[in-house]
């Protein structure tokens, strides 16, 4: 990829608008640009940090058995009517008539949507288990947008959903995927913990988890326990302790299930699992054929992971006063070249061969090709943060190309073939 025909426009000053850290780099870096309040444009680069992010998913839910497909954002409000939750959602749903005045939504989320598919498609016990999820734009009329893509009205979300004929496969899939989120969350970089929650507004009387990156940004408050490692959110913590609206959970207090102390700190929600149970499988009149020749409502798990969500709460757990510090495996690209002086044949000759070599080998490469002056390249290198920076400059004469990580910031001088080596070593496909 060459800099100088893409569409990255850095910016040096903070934007006002903007309060989180996740929001301001974002925007000073040329990852995403705003259209409306809540809603954002994803530039190249930011789309590229969005595909690692997916494929890490996939990865991770197809690896325990889960498939693909995807489902339509507009839904028939008759479907969220079937199910109860017209009027649970209430401003948050974005509803509008078709010509025929008929009218639909746009999907906050798709269980009704992929309940009424399984009811049309599915009639036996022999069909089940079955895991189905799809990564896809949802949509939120959110009353107070805010910090960028923390919370937005149009976001990217994967949610999976699962169906099986007794509570035994319904506890097998959510064990798998409550491992597989720890991976995901784990390659992505970040800091997190799983918490016990409840199901709000999707509902279901079941266990539940939520998925938090540790954040002072964050806008939920997570008890812990230092000695039993027991976590909730604020909300099912004063419920487990007791107190409910006669008091709130505080710093230092003992925890009942081992008496050790609690610490109270903040954390972004990243991701939701739930077991539903017959919810909407009851609700919709949804009955498949049993072993033993009757009809049931099968037994559902729906699991969720805020994908541009996920990309902010990255960068609030890996920047500095220069920019956003990126994890090899959610980078942009593996590696920056920065061309000190285009003017300059010898550092022009050297960077060629070092992307071509690079680029063959499968890594990935941006190189900074434009003309401009080398202080505008580093600050620009900076805020975009791939984690290795090699700099084509006055060393070229001897063969010498500087070798930088963008954590440290320390330098080595190295020939072009110690860095393809050192560089394939850890990138190349």
């Amino acid at each position: 990829m060459k800099q100088s025909m893409m569409l990255i426009p850095t910016l040096r000053e903070v934007p006002a608008e903007a309060e989180a850290a996740s929001h301001q780099l974002l925007l000073r870096s040329g990852f995403i640009r705003q259209v409306a309040a809540g809603i954002y444009t994803y530039l190249p680069l930011g789309w590229r940090v969005m595909e690692k992010i997916k494929r890490i998913i996939r990865q991770e839910m197809n690896a325990i058995g889960a498939h693909e497909l995807h489902m339509p954002a507009m839904q028939p409000t008759e479907l969220w009517k079937l199910s109860g939750r017209y009027e649970v959602y209430e401003a948050e749903l974005i509803r509008f008539e078709d010509r025929h005045k008929r009218e639909f939504a746009l999907g906050p989320t798709h269980e009704e949507v992929i309940t009424a598919l399984i009811g049309e498609e599915v009639s036996s016990y022999r069909e089940l288990p079955l895991v189905l999820y799809q990564i896809q734009t949802k949509y939120r009329d959110e009353s107070r947008p805010r910090y960028g893509l923390l919370r937005g009205r149009e976001f990217l979300m994967k949610d999976a959903y699962s169906f099986h004929m007794d509570q035994e496969g319904l506890d097998h899939t959510f064990t798998s995927m409550y491992h597989a989120y720890h991976s995901i969350f784990k390659r992505c970089g970040l800091q997190f913990r799983a918490v016990e929650a409840d199901s709000g507004a999707i509902g279901g009387d079941g266990e539940t988890f939520e998925f938090m990156a540790l954040a002072e940004i964050g806008e939920d408050t997570i008890v812990s326990c230092d000695q039993c490692g027991y976590a909730a959110n604020m909300e099912r913590a004063e419920s487990r302790e007791g107190k409910g609206v006669y008091g709130q959970v505080k710093e230092g207090d003992h925890c009942l299930k081992c008496e050790g102390s609690l610490t109270i700190i903040r954390g972004i929600e990243l991701g939701h699992i739930f077991k539903l149970g017959t919810k909407y499988t009851e609700a919709m009149q949804i009955n498949l054929l049993t072993n033993e020749g009757t009809q049931q409502h099968p037994i559902m798990g729906c699991y969720g992971i805020g994908i541009s969500r996920l990309l902010a709460a990255i960068i609030e757990q890996n920047h500095d006063q220069q920019g956003i510090v990126w994890p090899a495996h959610v980078a942009p690209a593996d590696v920056h070249l920065i061309t000190v002086s285009m003017q300059d044949q010898v550092q022009l000759d050297l960077s060629e061969q070092l992307y071509r070599q690079l680029t063959e080998s499968g890594v990935e490469v941006l190189w900074d090709n434009r003309m401009e002056r080398p202080g505008v390249k580093f600050n620009d290198a900076d805020l975009i943060g791939i984690p290795i920076r090699l700099i084509v400059g006055k060393q070229a004469e001897q063969g010498r190309i500087e070798y930088r990580e963008r954590l440290s910031q320390d330098t080595i001088l190295m020939t072009l073939d110690e860095i393809v080596e050192r560089v394939t070593n850890n990138y190349s496909v």
